[in-house]
Formats: structure tokens, sequence, C-alpha cells
């Protein structure tokens, strides 16, 4: 997708509240119309403060924001029609019916009413059979969806979704996931921000990391993962070893706690990866193994390191 067209564009964006904490420093990013876009980052990073300034619902210190063509704070109004945000909390009117929830949503942006496009939205959501029901007779993965529900009910071309399936079970987390690639399909562009590193890496086409207020990557997930992930080479000894000799010191072995496991980490960007020459002076050393097996780094692993790696 190197070649779609950005619809969300943003320029040296920064945000210090009036304590003095500065939530955002000179944020640079643009979004791609149609792809699925994952923010990671961890509590206070600045996802929300983020999310919120692109919403309109927080005003920027610095910086830019231009949202399907329109500037969100000098063209506000045609800005948030752009857009629909699932927030994190399960806040709705709890005595309202799922259908006038969503009726009145959509007449919130001055939309003319569409019975069919609420029930798209509805059938598509499997929450049509609940459309007369009152919000708070639902089951929490159903006012979640009721909450996708309404920030679709104007028909935006952008989707947040801050942290959409959290608290909820396994099961309905797949069919939101299912539900978010309909609506990449159908033209809508997604962005999400999770505590799920296995969301990210099963859902996005590119991801960001927040820390600190700052965006220290951006990169396609797939590049992401070759270009900082790391294979492991784990070799089960025959016989324990106290320690690792002192002439394999300059790889990059570890031995496990109790000293029945070697583990070799490599770059699979290297073109030699050492794994011979390991194996070889490892028999030289009278050192044999019993098993081995390989595994590549997960997006969490390389999230860790990169957040662990900032000042």
């Amino acid at each position: 997708m190197p070649d779609s067209p950005s619809i969300v564009t943003i320029r040296g964006l920064s945000k210090t509240y009036a304590t003095g904490f500065q939530a955002l420093k000179r944020v640079d990013l643009t979004i791609r119309r149609g792809e699925i876009f994952a923010l990671l980052g961890p509590n206070g990073a600045g996802k929300t403060t983020l999310i919120s300034i692109i919403c309109g619902i927080v005003t920027p210190s610095e910086g830019s924001v231009v949202a399907d063509g329109h500037d969100v704070v000098r063209d506000y109004r045609a800005a948030r029609s752009k857009i629909g945000l699932v927030p994190q909390e399960l806040s709705t009117d709890a005595f309202e019916t799922v259908w006038s929830t969503v009726t009145f949503s959509r007449g919130l942006y001055g939309k003319p009413a569409s019975p069919r496009h609420l029930e798209k939205v509805l059938r598509a959501l499997s929450l049509w059979d609940k459309k007369d029901a009152k919000i708070m007779t639902l089951s929490g993965g159903m006012k979640r969806r009721v909450l996708i529900a309404k920030a679709l009910a104007h028909e935006p071309t952008i989707l947040f979704l801050d942290e959409p399936t959290a608290g909820v079970d396994v099961e309905l987390r797949h069919d939101m996931w299912n539900m978010v690639r309909e609506l990449r399909a159908s033209g809508v562009t997604i962005i999400l921000t999770t505590h799920y590193i296995d969301e990210a890496q099963e859902m996005a086409d590119r991801i960001g990391v927040v820390n600190k207020g700052e965006l220290i990557i951006v990169e396609d997930k797939d590049v992401l993962m070759r270009k900082l992930g790391k294979r492991r080479l784990t070799l089960q000894l025959q016989r324990p070893l106290d320690q690792i000799p002192a002439a394999l010191s300059e790889l990059a072995l570890e031995l496990s706690a109790d000293h029945s496991v070697l583990t070799y980490t490599f770059d699979v960007q290297r073109e030699h990866t050492g794994i011979a020459e390991l194996l070889k002076r490892l028999g030289e050393h009278g050192i044999d193994f019993k098993d081995l097996h390989s595994s590549e780094s997960s997006l969490e692993d390389i999230f860790v390191s990169l957040v662990k790696g900032q000042p």
C-alpha cells in the first residue's frame, strides 16, 4: 500500500497541559487511506492525547492535523464529520434502545435519516436482533459493539478504536478483528490503540510506537519484524553446564538458570548466522546437545526492546 494517498497528516504536533506536563513532543505522522494503523505504547505514553487531538476533543499546543482534507482546528465540524471514535470506556445511555442511540448519533452530525445505512451497520455488528433492546440489558461485548455502531452511524472515512477489545473475551476479540478487516475492505481507514501486542501483529498494516510523548518508530509491520526481529536457537544440553567456557564468551550465548539450556541469539538480516561455527565450537569444547529448535522474536519482544532502549 505504499502509494496510497494520505488521509491523516500530522505535522509538528505538541501538547503541554496547564500543569506543565508535556504529553506530546513534535509528532509527525502520515496515515494512508485504507490502512489499519496500530498505535502502541505503554500507559501514559501519549496515545490517547494524540487521538483526542485528531478527534478535536483536545486542542494542540503546537502543530497541525488534517483529516481527510480538513484542518481539525480551523475546520472542526467538517473534520469531525469524517471521523468515528470508539472510546475505551463503555459510556452509552443505558436507558435508550440500540436503534434510538445510533439514530441520535447520526443526527448529531447533521446527516439525513438513513434507516438502510443503520440497518447495514447493525447487521454487520450482529446487533440487528437487539435493535429494540435497551442498552442496559446487553452484555459488555454487545455494549462495545453498540459503541462501534454509534461511531459508524454518520458514515465516517476514518475510524479510531481506542483499546477496542479491552476486557472482552478471546472469542469476541476474534469476531472484532474480522469486523475491523471488513470495515477496512469497505473503504474505512482504521487507527487503533491496543495493549494487546498480538492484536497489532494480527491486524495492522503499519505500526507506530509512542513512548514519553514521542513517536519513536513508524514502520510497515513486516519490515519492523524483519528489521528488529531476532532469531533464537535453543539447545537442550545432554549434561548440565556449570558455565559458558571463556573461549566462547564473544558469542551471543545465554545459559539457563538450571544450566541445562543454551540460547544463541542471531540477527536474521545477517548473511552469516554463525550457527555452523557455533555448533563446531561447541563440539570442540565437548558440549553435546540432545535437541535444538529456533524461534523468531515476537512483536512484543521488539516493542519491549524499543521502549527499553529509549532514554
